[in-house]
């Protein structure tokens, strides 16, 4: 049952990792926050403004066009609410060390290859930085936060990836017994 906790723990920690972000070695650095998704699936190409997203999930009001999104999507606005607020408590400092630890690092890239910067580097680095800053002023990271904390004017999500990303990263997880969590 514990690894089960530690697990959950994990895949929840992973969600947010797939839904993207940057932070420690920029918080005291001026850096421009993300102002869109860009999501490449096969031939599309589409973005959506993080401030929509933002709205959303502070009021829980929708903009036409990410209303029209969803409806594409067949997903209601308070599913995509709820997985935006979706709230994970963590210590700052224990979430840095662990995302700087050889299992951290193999997710950051994992993940760094299906959510990145628009020029493709540095993308450990912004995702490891999105995550602790989120972290820090509550100890809690919301999928909100980490948006809003990437520290580039635009979150590049390679959606063909994200399955087969995510599939890798849960099989590493179930092989690793020893995870301080």
């Amino acid at each position: 049952m514990k690894k089960f906790i530690k697990l959950s723990l994990v895949y929840r920690l992973s969600l947010n990792l797939i839904l993207g972000n940057f932070g420690a070695l920029y918080a005291a650095l001026p850096v421009e926050a993300a102002d869109k998704i860009i999501l490449k699936y096969s031939i599309l190409r589409e973005s959506v403004c993080i401030s929509e997203l933002s709205t959303l999930a502070k009021t829980g009001e929708i903009s036409s066009s990410l209303n029209s999104y969803l409806k594409m999507a067949n997903k209601q606005p308070e599913d995509l609410r709820r997985i935006l607020n979706q709230n994970v408590n963590v210590d700052p400092v224990f979430l840095s060390k662990i995302l700087k630890s050889f299992a951290g690092n193999f997710v950051l890239d994992k993940v760094g290859q299906v959510i990145h910067t628009p020029s493709r580097r540095a993308d450990r680095e912004s995702l490891r930085g999105a995550l602790v800053t989120s972290a820090l002023s509550d100890r809690n990271i919301q999928v909100i936060e980490i948006l809003e904390n990437y520290p580039t004017s635009e979150i590049h999500v390679d959606g063909d990836r994200l399955a087969g990303i995510y599939q890798q990263i849960d099989a590493v997880i179930s092989y690793t017994p020893h995870l301080p969590f």
